[in-house]
């Protein structure tokens, strides 16, 4: 099987462009006014317009749902390449940012979820910035409400009242509020407060932290300090020594890494690096050629980027596929899991996507069934805190990351890692994964991914299974009942109604039977994977495509295969939409 996966010893390279990488790359050469060193960006816009949606907004990758955060991207990279590069991703419209705003005045990741700060930067900044179109008066309103006890302010209104700041979500309000009125509007928060609260997160080695107790300094957080006080009309306190501390940041190779200790120059090093500077007012003639040649290095042949180069770019969802996929050798897979445990920012405890980029849920889980740190109960308690601790919010519920609003895959995955990583997991924590799956069902034994949505098969089965690791009260009669409904006579389960199965759906479908005791239908299993086998042993998502969905896909499709061979080899409780 070719799927042009390259196995290094960090781990397993997908090859493919990041929607995030690619953003930063674009920016960055923006900034320094390089975007003419760009070879071909019409292939960068037509990967940024392959994430459009037929809704009007952009996704993560193709066939996934739209969001803010991707449509912000997009949208932003694209205003930044050459008309005439752009001008073959077609006419977007604002129509589906709007779709995103609540009812409380801020703006949510996708329509009917609950509003965060992240959502609401990146919605105000696309309506502004791409569209030329204002917010409404009560976007004001929620953005004062954001300011905790402490000065800081922080993911949500709801987060503010359990102090909860963070120098991220002090960026995004603040841009958010600059963006809205030009700067010029009155401030909604108490400037003295919040100004200190920022500058007291810088260390005396010149770098910035995110939160109160964090112990190591980033560029990422020093970045989106910067910003935030440039933006209130402010400096750091030390503000030479942050230039300082930025500058030795920079590798012998010409770009930077994130912080003391890391050793790779990646694409969001040199973003936050060059962003922060610029906002310090420094200069970057000196560094601006070696920060070029190294993020150009990073491109891939679909367009875009990844975050560093291509045949060493590993990341954590490719290769806890391949371990769980059983495509090692014994020393391969040591070193694999050594690699993946390594994905852990100095002050989370979460396993990252992708080295250098922040903790999220999903891919915790996934590393976690994959073998990761299972002879490491430190690290499993770990996990555990960063779960109950830093980012459940506060109506119960996960989002993917720290400060996202909660969605029932986060929710899922997190009451199945919390599972994995401790005995006990505390009760509050469990009664609010079940206050937040209550809130999402539609009507008895129905749910969608956020409350308001529209039931899906795979939402539904999220549900009941995080009932059943919360609560142990979840009714199998409700599973079997979701199961019939969306069972396809020729084999698999759809998400929605009963006619075109997936992989994902019957993944889900499988898992969730085995955890309630269901008895498994080997002949309807087996006719599905038939219908999504392909000519290379991988597996499509669906019977419609032709060729392999990937390694994901892959790993998924042949646990099934092993499941379907023995109750033995029992389905890890793998989520990913």
């Amino acid at each position: 099987m070719n799927h042009d996966v390259l196995l290094r010893s960090s781990g397993v390279v997908s090859g493919e462009s990041d929607l995030w990488c690619t953003y930063a790359a674009v920016r960055t050469l923006s900034w320094l006014g390089r975007i003419g060193d760009l070879p071909s960006p019409g292939t960068v816009a037509g990967f940024l317009a392959s994430r459009r949606n037929a809704d009007g907004g952009f996704a993560w990758s193709a066939g996934m749902t739209s969001d803010a955060w991707a449509t912000y991207y997009c949208t932003q990279a694209l205003a930044e390449l050459p008309a005439d590069a752009r001008a073959a991703a077609g006419e977007a419209s604002s129509a589906w940012v709007w779709s995103t705003l609540h009812a409380d005045g801020g703006f949510a990741m996708t329509p009917g979820q609950a509003s965060d700060v992240w959502a609401t930067y990146y919605a105000v900044r696309t309506l502004v910035e791409i569209y030329g179109e204002r917010p409404r008066e009560a976007l004001f309103d929620w953005l004062a409400a954001l300011q905790a006890e402490d000065g800081g302010l922080a993911w949500s209104p709801a987060h503010a009242k359990n102090g909860t700041s963070d120098v991220r979500a002090c960026y995004y309000a603040v841009t958010a509020w600059s963006t809205a009125t030009g700067g010029r509007g009155p401030l909604p928060w108490n400037r003295e407060r919040l100004t200190a609260w920022i500058r007291a997160r810088q260390s005396t080695a010149g770098g910035f932290t995110f939160q109160a107790g964090d112990t190591t300094d980033c560029l990422w957080a020093t970045f989106r300090a910067t910003g935030a006080l440039a933006r209130l009309g402010e400096r750091p306190r030390d503000p030479e020594g942050c230039v300082g501390w930025i500058r030795q940041r920079l590798h012998p190779d010409g770009s930077f890494t994130r912080w003391p200790g890391y050793p790779v120059p990646d694409v969001w090093a040199a973003f936050c690096a060059v962003g922060a500077l610029r906002e310090l007012g420094a200069d970057l003639d000196d560094v601006a050629d070696g920060v070029v040649r190294t993020v150009l290095s990073f491109r891939t042949p679909q367009g875009g980027f990844t975050y560093r180069a291509p045949d060493l770019a590993s990341d954590v969802l490719t290769t806890s596929a391949h371990l769980l996929a059983g495509r090692f050798a014994d020393a391969g897979a040591r070193d694999a899991l050594r690699w993946t445990e390594s994905c852990v920012l100095p002050n989370e405890s979460g396993v990252m996507y992708m080295p250098g980029r922040g903790s999220e849920v999903r891919c915790t889980l996934w590393a976690l069934s994959a073998g990761a740190f299972r002879d490491d109960a430190p690290a499993r308690a770990a996990v555990a805190d960063w779960l109950t601790g830093a980012i459940q919010n506060p109506d119960g519920g996960f989002g993917y990351w720290e400060g996202r609003a909660s969605d029932m895959v986060s929710t899922c995955a997190a009451a199945e890692t919390l599972r994995m990583t401790t005995e006990e997991p505390p009760a509050a924590a469990l009664r609010g994964i079940a206050g937040y799956v209550a809130s999402c069902e539609t009507e008895p034994g129905r749910y969608a991914n956020v409350p308001g949505g529209r039931p899906t098969l795979r939402a539904t089965l999220q549900g009941l299974r995080a009932l059943h690791r919360a609560t142990g009260g979840a009714d199998g009669t409700r599973v079997a009942d979701a199961l019939t409904r969306h069972r396809v006579r020729g084999g698999g389960f759809a998400n929605e109604g009963n006619r075109v199965p997936d992989l994902l759906s019957t993944y889900e479908a499988v898992l969730t039977a085995d955890v309630f005791g269901l008895p498994l239908d080997a002949d309807h299993l087996g006719a599905f994977l038939d219908s999504v086998r392909t000519a290379d042993a991988g597996f499509a998502w669906t019977p419609l495509m032709a060729t392999s969905g990937g390694p994901l896909a892959d790993c998924l499709g042949r646990r099934l295969e092993l499941r379907l061979s023995s109750a033995r080899h029992a389905l890890p409780p793998l989520a990913l939409s």
